[in-house]
């Protein structure tokens, strides 16, 4: 289960489409482009939108928040072991 919270304001839980973890191709069309990893803690991450900055992408106010620094675009936030 993950958190996908939009740069729009929405936040809505999430799960793998398989039902065990998010491959490559799920999370970059969750993010709308290439990944990056932002590391939370030892458990969590946030999975953005590796040029969001730069292509002038919307900020994202509450993940900006939650990461403690300027995020653009949709994200997001699940267990690493979530993620194959």
């Amino acid at each position: 289960m993950a958190r996908w919270i939009k740069a729009t304001g929405e936040d809505e839980i999430v799960n793998p489409k398989n039902g065990n973890d998010f491959k490559l191709k799920e999370l970059q069309g969750y993010v709308n482009g290439l990944i990056e990893i932002v590391y939370l803690s030892n458990e969590l991450i946030m999975v953005v939108n590796e040029e969001g900055m730069i292509d002038g992408l919307p900020l994202n106010p509450l993940a900006s928040e939650i990461a403690g620094h300027l995020i653009a675009g949709d994200v997001l936030i699940c267990k690493i072991e979530e993620v194959k």
